[in-house]
């Protein structure tokens, strides 16, 4: 017998989740303990992977001069592309207003968005104990905290390889940590779900389907619109690169892992023409700082628990609020529902109530598959991108490309 992946159990209990919740509502109330668990879980990965992954991947850069002509190229480009995500999916969520009808109670009673001030978020983000950070899980002040932590790592260079190579191992343990955390996610997923129709009832599910097809909507204007211009003006061989991105696409968007997308990609993207150099460094870098579709969804998920729980945020507000995304979201590539990761640490930041997470994790498979397809086509796009943006010439001929049976 065919052995059940992850995603196939989360989806499995989805489903169980709403009929338990339909058909016994009053025992299904307090199943929501089971999602709660999981999101203290989920909480406590917070501090050490962002830790680990971000010093791993500010040093995997190199020195300034390995950063040089294509890495300065590479990140305006990805910084460019991830903001462009940002504002899609800001405004499709004030444009459709998934979160309209799901009544959640505000994370801080008597404060709205509009008490945040620029000052204060400037100030909140700089750390005054990064141990005290890492207790409360005060994830900006772990990333502020983090990248002046990894630059100063690059500008020691081999003084500093212990403790690189200490976070290449700490980052390894959280990734397997988390591994262990997702393997409570269909329970978790039927305690919130059962808890959620048990108490709302199967109404709310009307508002769930209009989040994910609001994302699904999004992505897809940002693929068709975004990277279509970004091809045209890159003068990219578009029916080459399809077929060279297909692979790749797919083991993305059946496993829900960037990471499970990347061998494919890096041999995909040299078959397309670009450099071995350019693939080498542009697309391991794209997985830490060039997460599209992550970034288009925490912007959207955020303004969907805003709007469920009545909460206004002025546009100033939402604003920083996409930055702290940006910046929470980098170096989380491969971790299963990263997402869930960077949305618990951030919402408390806006006064937005984490039990939303609990709603989201309902349907987060679903989208979790389409914006990690995304994003690994993001950076597939990033890595031709730069070959054109160095001179390299893309031949748009027939060209063999790995089979999706054979990269899986």
């Amino acid at each position: 017998m065919k052995r059940i992946s992850l995603t196939a159990w989360i989806l499995i209990a989805l489903v169980a989740g709403i009929a338990f919740g339909a058909g016994f509502p009053e025992a299904a109330k307090p199943l929501g303990l089971l999602g709660t668990v999981f999101l203290r879980l989920i909480k406590s990965i917070i501090a050490p992977l962002l830790f680990g992954t971000l010093v791993v991947g500010i040093a995997g850069t190199g020195s300034a001069k390995t950063m040089g002509r294509i890495g300065g190229k590479a990140i305006l480009y990805f910084e460019i592309v991830t903001t462009a995500a940002l504002f899609v999916g800001l405004g499709f969520a004030n444009l459709v207003k998934p979160g309209a009808g799901v009544q959640l109670q505000a994370g801080a009673p008597g404060v709205s968005g509009s008490a945040l001030t620029l000052a204060g978020i400037l100030e909140h983000a700089f750390p005054a104990s990064i141990i005290d950070a890492m207790a409360k899980g005060e994830v900006l002040q772990i990333v502020v905290f983090t990248f002046l932590f990894g630059t100063a790592c690059v500008a020691l260079g081999h003084k500093a390889e212990p403790v690189v190579r200490f976070c290449e191992a700490l980052s390894g343990i959280m990734f397997r940590y988390t591994d262990y955390v997702m393997y409570a996610a269909p329970v978790g997923v039927f305690g919130a779900m059962a808890a959620t129709v048990g108490e709302k009832g199967l109404g709310v599910l009307l508002s769930l389907g209009k989040l994910v097809a609001t994302l699904y909507a999004a992505e897809i204007f940002f693929v068709v619109v975004v990277f279509g211009s970004v091809m045209a003006i890159a003068r990219i061989p578009v029916r080459r690169f399809i077929r060279h991105v297909r692979a790749p696409f797919l083991l993305a968007y059946s496993t829900a892992s960037s990471e499970a997308a990347l061998p494919s990609a890096l041999e995909n993207m040299e078959k397309m023409g670009a450099p071995k150099h350019i693939v080498a460094f542009v697309l391991p870098a794209g997985y830490s700082f060039n997460l599209d579709g992550s970034t288009l969804y925490l912007t959207l998920a955020a303004m969907f628990i805003a709007q469920a729980a009545n909460v206004s945020l002025p546009f100033t507000t939402q604003l920083m609020m996409m930055l702290t995304l940006m910046l929470t979201s980098k170096g989380l590539a491969g971790v299963p529902r990263a997402a869930l990761v960077v949305l618990a640490g951030t919402l408390p930041t806006f006064h937005l109530p984490v039990e939303g997470i609990a709603v989201l994790l309902a349907v987060d498979t679903l989208m979790d598959m389409c914006r990690t397809s995304v994003n690994v086509l993001g950076n597939c796009l990033a890595t031709v991108v730069v070959a054109r943006w160095e001179g390299v010439a893309l031949p748009d001929g027939p060209a063999e490309v790995e089979a999706v049976g054979e990269a899986a």
